[in-house]
């Protein structure tokens, strides 16, 4: 079972099976936090059973770029979900805006349009700090809730297009 902020439910990993394939995006970008949103997430996916083989990790440049890779992973009929990881710390100029603005935007596309779940593991916040807290620090590791929740979603999705739910 792993651990959650106050107000949250607590939440049991899913066992997935072996065959399930989760792909990562991670940017390149604040690389020290996405590396560890990174390892965050593969240690849950692997632990619920999934293959190593079946965890690509790919590295795009920075967080925008992550919604066109996730686009071209979704497209691929061997994925069952896709992780972005990112981490946009605010600073002086409104780029931090248009970045959160444009990731989050993409994402809430992608999974609009229904192809796989594409889970949001983008830490937006003020400092560093505020990232290292959540990348494995004092609130946790948010890489390794996007995979509970990526597994969570590939099963959903498994029982609804069931022939089991569809008679329901």
């Amino acid at each position: 079972m792993s651990t959650s902020l106050a107000g949250a439910a607590p939440h049991i990993t899913p066992n997935a099976h072996p065959d399930t394939r989760v792909a990562i995006v991670a940017a390149r970008w604040n690389a020290h936090i996405t590396g560890a949103l990174t390892e965050g997430a593969l240690d849950v996916l692997h632990r619920a059973g999934l293959r190593p083989e079946n965890t690509p990790v790919l590295q795009v440049p920075g967080t925008v770029e992550l919604t066109y890779a996730a686009a071209t992973l979704a497209a691929d009929a061997d994925i069952d979900a896709v992780i972005v990881i990112g981490c946009v710390i605010r600073g002086g100029t409104p780029h931090f805006d248009y970045v959160c603005q444009s990731v989050t935007q993409g994402s809430t596309m992608l999974n609009a349009r229904g192809e796989v779940p594409v889970i949001f593991g983008v830490l937006t916040v003020d400092c560093e700090q505020d990232a290292l807290d959540r990348a494995g620090g004092s609130l946790g590791n948010k890489g390794a809730e996007a995979a509970e929740a990526a597994l969570d979603m590939v099963n959903f999705t498994r029982r609804v297009l069931s022939e089991e739910y569809k008679k329901a």
